[in-house]
């Protein structure tokens, strides 16, 4: 039986896909089940003991990842460069095997099946940060829809969409333009995968992996030509645009509305006009709470080389709005003489603790009382600022059966110091004495919010130890506050990584497994950073479909890595020819 393309991909689903993607062909209601193509190797396979650590790659540290991947040697010369995102993932169908096969398979999928409840980690992929561009349309489209195909065939549940401010709401305040993202949204939901969808209300460009530009809406920014106080500004006077200042989230600042109250119109109207998604399409929404959409101060920016890995950052606190705050909270401990300003001994972006008399080990201000008061201050500064976005996200979401989830900052670097330099920077009051995670997950568990975290797939030995890197013992930091605070855990890569090395890392730090006693607890979903060229790499997808099926599987599966690796080669053998052939029927 000759399949038609769309069959063909709807045949590795297990569903039925329109046959939209290639020219000149009628619809025809023949379905195919995937256990038609998709047949698991032999039984008998004899499994050999896996080792028990995969060697790791050469690796340099978390600077900023370029973005784009070398171009397959198996793509054609003449193939467009925005269609090799998805052209690598399959190469040669394999014929079905017999006529009964064939008529077995029909019937099964026409009779449906008992579906498998899912025990293991939902996989959740990112896309591109400019998939929706600048005239409001889906980037790329074509590329889009044959990668959105490969995803799902891959197991992935669905995708993490930003939804930037500064592209719907660019031109006035209230004027909000769907497009793009509307569009966005039926692709994943004709292609069956779900959506957590990001309300970025934070500038795109000038963080780690930004691979382009997208501000603020030219009403914002305007008010803060105006007002250049609206912006974060370090003790030097350097404003930051990334983010407007949480020092003024109650103040109408932007044309007679509090920022609060803008992020808040913005989710309302997200909600209003993608209703009949949510729930269904829309799993998740994440809340931006600051730079890179992460409950933060902007305090290790890359942009103009102000800050560099692995730099303990800068307090970010000397906007008019922050240093009010601060002088009220100083008056009100009765210690006005506090709050003339932040600390001025704590070094530059580029520093490292011992450099600084604030953060260095032995009689450093960190752990003095006016440090401990200034420290306070400033983190409970950014856990007010989540609480009150937070309470306006989930009233305008309650009932519409989403999740709300909030993204905090993996800070790795100088962990295993005493005073945690960056982490207390970023507003994270973390140190050797004091836990500075377990009060933002309490705040996340009053609200009913996901702690989703990222440096999943670090290793404590990859990162440079004269820094004291330490995102192992961070994470499992973490997962005990948020299990302490009975908060859902999910996690992100920080940095991509395609290596089965990273994998496993995810894979164990996933299970939660931290003490013994995690058993019948594990993240609540993963996300995948990110999909671009490099994922569709042969061997890439590769090990990417094996990931996924592990994940899926939990962690109480007890089939050996050897077969789940046979039975994903074996997917991506079958699947190799479709995205070339409908790259070059969209060109």
């Amino acid at each position: 039986m000759a399949l038609n393309l769309g069959h063909q991909i709807g045949a590795l689903a297990g569903t039925q896909i329109p046959s939209e993607l290639t020219s000149g062909e009628q619809p025809s209601s023949t379905t195919v089940s995937a256990s038609a193509v998709w047949k698991a190797p032999v039984a008998n396979l004899r499994c050999s003991t896996p080792p028990e650590t995969v060697s790791p790659p050469i690796l340099t540290p978390p600077l900023t990842p370029r973005s784009g991947g070398t171009r397959s040697p198996f793509m054609s010369p003449n193939l467009r460069p925005d269609l090799s995102v998805a052209c690598q993932a399959y190469e040669t169908l394999a014929p079905l095997e017999t006529a009964e096969d064939e008529e077995a398979a029909a019937v099964a999928w026409k009779e449906g099946g008992k579906e498998e409840e899912k025990k293991g980690v939902p996989v959740y992929v990112m896309m591109p940060l400019d998939s929706v561009t600048n005239g409001n349309t889906v980037n790329r489209k074509k590329a889009m829809n044959v990668s959105l195909l490969a995803l799902k065939n891959a197991g992935v549940e669905g995708i993490m969409i930003d939804v930037w401010w500064g592209l719907v709401e660019r031109e006035a305040p209230g004027a909000y333009n769907w497009g793009g993202y509307a569009e966005l949204l039926e692709m994943a939901k004709k292609h069956g995968l779900k959506v957590q969808a990001v309300m970025s209300f934070h500038q795109c460009g000038g963080n780690v992996g930004d691979s382009c530009t997208i501000p603020l809406p030219k009403w914002v920014r305007e008010e803060m030509d105006k007002d250049p106080d609206l912006a974060y500004t370090d003790q030097w006077g350097r404003r930051n645009y990334e983010y407007v200042s949480l020092g003024c989230d109650t103040i109408p600042v932007l044309k007679g509305r509090t920022p609060v109250q803008c992020y808040a119109d913005f989710t309302r109207a997200f909600r209003d006009n993608f209703e009949h998604h949510l729930g269904d399409t829309i799993v998740e929404i994440q809340v931006g709470m600051g730079p890179a959409g992460e409950l933060r101060y902007p305090s290790y920016p890359e942009a103009n080389g102000t800050w560099k890995f692995p730099g303990i950052g800068a307090f970010q606190c000397y906007d008019k709005y922050m240093l009010s705050g601060l002088k009220a909270a100083a008056e009100a401990a009765g210690k006005p003489e506090w709050g003339s300003t932040g600390p001025t001994d704590a070094g530059h972006y580029n520093s490292w603790p011992e450099d600084t008399p604030f953060f260095k080990k032995e009689g450093g201000g960190w752990n003095s009382p006016y440090g401990e008061f200034f420290l306070s201050w400033y983190s409970q500064m950014l856990i007010e600022h989540s609480e009150r976005i937070l309470s306006s996200a989930t009233s305008v979401f309650e009932g519409a059966g989403v999740k709300i989830s909030v993204k905090i900052a993996g800070i790795h670097w100088h962990y295993g110091t005493r005073s945690h330099a960056p982490e207390l920077t970023a507003g994270y009051y973390n140190t050797r004495f004091r836990d500075g995670y377990l009060p933002i997950a309490q705040m996340l568990a009053r609200n009913g919010a996901v702690f989703n975290f990222t440096c999943i797939e670090m290793r404590d030995h990859e990162q440079p130890q004269d820094a004291q890197c330490a995102p192992e013992k961070l994470v499992k930091q973490v997962a005990l506050a948020t299990r302490a605070a009975q908060v859902p855990l999910a996690g992100e890569n920080a940095l991509p990584r395609y290596d089965e090395y990273a994998h496993e890392q995810i894979l164990q730090a996933s299970s939660l497994n931290i003490d013994g006693s995690s058993h019948d607890r594990q993240m609540c979903a993963f996300t995948y950073l990110r999909m671009n060229p490099s994922l569709f790499q042969p061997d890439n997808w590769r090990q990417f479909v094996a990931f996924v099926k592990r994940m899926n599987e939990g962690k109480d599966a007890h089939r050996c890595r050897e077969q789940v690796e046979r039975e994903a080669e074996h997917f991506v053998h079958v699947t190799q020819p479709f995205i070339q052939e409908a790259a070059v029927a969209l060109m």
